[in-house]
């Protein structure tokens, strides 16, 4: 009986074992291709990240990749997303990147994965979490020993997710990248073979590589890892690069191809015609070569994760919440002139008798009356409890990662004094009495100004926002928020301070008040639509200051008078038939009440 019972297991379990095993791949190295199942293989993959398009779009947009002739889809892994606080993790929802990679899967997509707990992507901290700033004494992209702990937790919980899905597990991610463009930052090979053992630990126990673009490669390459290169795409230079830090042989991979450029607060929108980078995708595909175009679809950096750049040569450059980037698929996940153009050197180079999917229709877009926000509140009257301190606290010293901190203070008044604020991150409204008297803007290394102050005491308050933390350069390292060191009047230290945490975590709260906002305090404005269809739209905050945005409880993301961008996409996913509600968060102008949508975004518009 027992033995029956044992067969009829055995017999049951097989045909799911044979399966497995029959969907099991090889993924490896020659000399001169990469092999799949021991046959060159010839990656044309577009960078997408997840957490700039909408989960439900997520399909969408791999269809959209398939149909321009992509066979694989690269996208970065940002520890930021998935442990926000210390030992909190998180993978579901919105954040779930094993759906991404399984959707991928469905879609006939094979994936490049990035989870290196430095992605740069101008994305906030280049993927670092805050808190980490909180560790005494830890360094990142080091040896140091609290550094590598924290390291080690969040790669092994990455793994748990993600090595089920590699290709020689049955799954379909090819690849897996090391730490990023480290070369740019050291040359530690001891540090790298850290990484190398800390990956393989979490189960990805598949083909590893690094990436670097040409003048960093010989630091940023581990020996015996494939090190792939970045920003060239001329055949013989891909070749030599390699073959230098290779041991003489390829294959050859550019893992980050450039069709274009990002964007930052106060500079034009970046474009480049696809005519110039045409011929240089034929010659780099007719050459064997695999490559990744960063990006293929870049979608939108929403609520506060855009990052900025920052060097001794350049001043602080926060990038906007648009990461159209001017690729191939625009923002909203439209097939553009430029993806029409790829497309049509990609099928050039397609096996003989294969033949590229049909392009997807445009996706509708809609535009609705202007929408009256009937309630209003000062965000001066929704603050919480304070925390106090002799000396201003930084963010990270409140333990908030993103947002706006209320600084408040008493002063002694009837005088004239000068200003400063002693390393301010990033933006801040001065005011006196609850009167806007200026702004200091860290863009333009404002840090100080002169200010009337009225006879008595003189109740001081010092809005400040983070802009983004730097996630390219020296200044990795110093990255704190907020007041961060000092504030003084005529050169004495203002002291006794209360901090409001604003971190706007989910959508602004509006509480009721009977007071009436004043003339130049920052507002929160709500008001609602109904839809009896759903599409992408634009609100057009053309008129608008600065703030940002959320509809049905998602925050788009940020707008700002300076430009280019002057739009705020809203994607048809998280609207409604129906009622829609709208919340405004405005800093600048709050006498605006109307919000206009448009059927276009506006992104090249600096002012």
């Amino acid at each position: 009986m027992r033995i029956s019972k044992l067969l009829f297991l055995i017999l049951l379990v097989l045909p799911c074992v044979l399966k497995a095993q029959k969907n099991v791949h090889t993924f490896a190295l020659s000399e001169s291709a990469f092999l799949l199942d021991g046959k060159p293989f010839q990656m044309i993959s577009g960078e997408m990240h997840y957490p700039r398009v909408p989960r439900e779009a997520w399909r969408a947009r791999m269809k959209m990749a398939k149909a321009m002739g992509l066979n694989t889809i690269g996208t970065y892994v940002f520890w930021n997303v998935h442990e926000p606080e210390k030992d909190k993790f998180d993978f579901t929802g919105d954040n779930n990147i094993a759906e991404f990679v399984r959707i991928a899967k469905e879609e006939g997509l094979w994936v490049i994965l990035r989870p290196s707990p430095y992605v740069c992507a101008e994305w906030e901290f280049g993927g670092y979490p805050y808190w980490l700033q909180n560790e005494k004494g830890l360094e990142v992209r080091s040896k140091e020993k609290q550094y590598l702990n924290e390291y080690r937790k969040y790669i092994m919980q990455v793994g748990k997710q993600l090595s089920p899905l590699l290709v020689n597990h049955g799954g379909n991610i090819l690849m897996v990248q090391i730490e990023n463009e480290y070369g740019s930052y050291g040359n530690d090979k001891e540090y790298l073979k850290i990484n190398e053992a800390m990956f393989k630990a979490a189960g990805f126990d598949c083909l590893l590589y690094t990436c670097d673009p040409e003048a960093a490669i010989k630091d940023g390459h581990l020996p015996g890892l494939l090190p792939a290169i970045n920003g060239v795409d001329d055949v013989a230079k891909v070749k030599r690069l390699i073959n230098e830090n290779h041991g003489g042989k390829g294959p050859y991979y550019i893992a980050e191809w450039y069709p274009a450029w990002f964007d930052w607060w106060g500079t034009k929108h970046h474009t480049v015609p696809a005519q110039k980078y045409v011929p240089k995708l034929d010659s780099v595909l007719g050459a064997g070569i695999s490559i990744n175009m960063y990006m293929f679809h870049g979608g939108t950096t929403r609520a506060f994760m855009n990052g900025a750049n920052y060097n001794d040569k350049s001043p602080y450059e926060p990038q906007i919440s648009s990461y159209d980037y001017d690729a191939p698929l625009d923002e909203a996940g439209n097939a553009t002139d430029k993806f029409m153009q790829f497309r049509n050197v990609i099928a050039k180079h397609l096996p003989q008798g294969q033949q590229l999917p049909a392009v997807p229709a445009k996706k509708p877009t809609i535009t609705v009356p202007p929408i009256k926000l009937t309630q209003l509140v000062s965000l001066f009257d929704i603050v919480g409890a304070p925390k106090t301190s002799k000396m201003p606290m930084s963010f990270e010293d409140l333990n908030q990662a993103y947002g706006f901190v209320l600084y408040r203070t008493i002063v002694k008044g009837g005088r004239d004094a000068m200003l400063k604020i002693k390393d301010l991150r990033d933006y801040g409204l001065v005011y006196i009495n609850g009167k806007r008297v200026g702004t200091l803007d860290r863009r333009l290394n404002q840090d100080s100004m002169h200010i009337q102050l009225p006879k008595g005491n003189v109740q001081l308050d010092i809005l400040i926002e983070n802009m983004g933390r730097i996630n390219f350069g020296p200044y990795l390292l110093k990255n704190k928020k907020g007041i961060t060191e000092l504030v003084t009047l005529d050169s004495k230290i203002v002291q006794n301070w209360k901090m409001y945490s604003m971190p706007f975590h989910k959508d602004a709260a509006l509480k009721t008040s009977k007071r009436k906002p004043g003339a130049t305090e920052p507002v929160i404005l709500k008001g609602s639509f109904t839809l009896n269809k759903v599409g992408d739209t634009y609100l057009d905050m053309t008129a608008w200051g600065k703030g940002m945005v959320w509809i049905n409880g998602h925050n788009l993301g940020k707008y700002w008078s300076i430009g280019p961008q002057q739009t705020v996409y809203v994607p048809q996913e998280w609207l409604k038939k129906g009622s829609n509600n709208v919340t405004v968060l405005e800093l600048t102008k709050p006498g605006k009440q109307k919000l206009k949508m448009v059927e276009r975004p506006i992104l090249d518009q600096p002012k």
